[in-house]
């Protein structure tokens, strides 16, 4: 997610409480949280500055945590041995196989973030139309080197016409 005054990553998340059951939701880089957080209150009681607040705003390089960790922090994917605590500080997903182990969580955030969970936009024409078709073709690519590595060309013919089979079949 970006910030909501520039182009950078926002690490900052502010709910401003406005009125009893409705809020303000904002998303700040460190520069801008700090100018949001020591801007004079915009109703006339102001509050006193939180603790947190002066934190951020004095630049105190104490380490200042926004939210617990919770239970899906510590979810691991079993491919890429990625953590969803890693990919929250990163942004970065390690493999395609993470959008099914932290679908719960991805799959708020992509709404927030899209409006939508489906993609609905062109799809390159070399896109795999089939993705069982693809992982089959991997596998005998794979396959196909490991005979040729293994001097097996007996194999390696039936795999290649195999792999030539499937790519005709799906229109390449």
């Amino acid at each position: 997610m970006k910030c909501q005054k520039c182009s950078k990553p926002a690490t900052f998340h502010i709910t401003d409480i406005v009125e009893k059951g409705k809020h303000r939701e904002y998303h700040f880089c460190d520069e801008h949280a700090r100018q949001h957080l020591t801007a004079p209150e915009e109703t006339p009681e102001s509050a006193p500055m939180g603790e947190l607040a002066k934190k951020l705003a004095s630049g105190s390089s104490a380490s200042v945590s926004f939210r617990e960790a919770s239970p899906a922090d510590k979810q691991v994917c079993p491919v890429c041995q990625i953590t969803f605590l890693e990919f929250r500080k990163s942004g970065r997903l390690g493999c395609p196989y993470d959008y099914e182990v932290f679908r719960d969580e991805l799959m708020p955030l992509l709404e927030s973030i899209h409006g939508e969970t489906r993609h609905s936009g062109k799809v390159p024409r070399r896109a795999p139309r089939n993705t069982q078709q693809q992982t089959t073709l991997i596998q005998l690519r794979n396959e196909l080197k490991r005979a040729v590595a293994a001097e097996d060309y007996e194999e390696a013919a039936r795999l290649r016409d195999r792999i030539k089979s499937i790519e005709q079949e799906q229109g390449r």
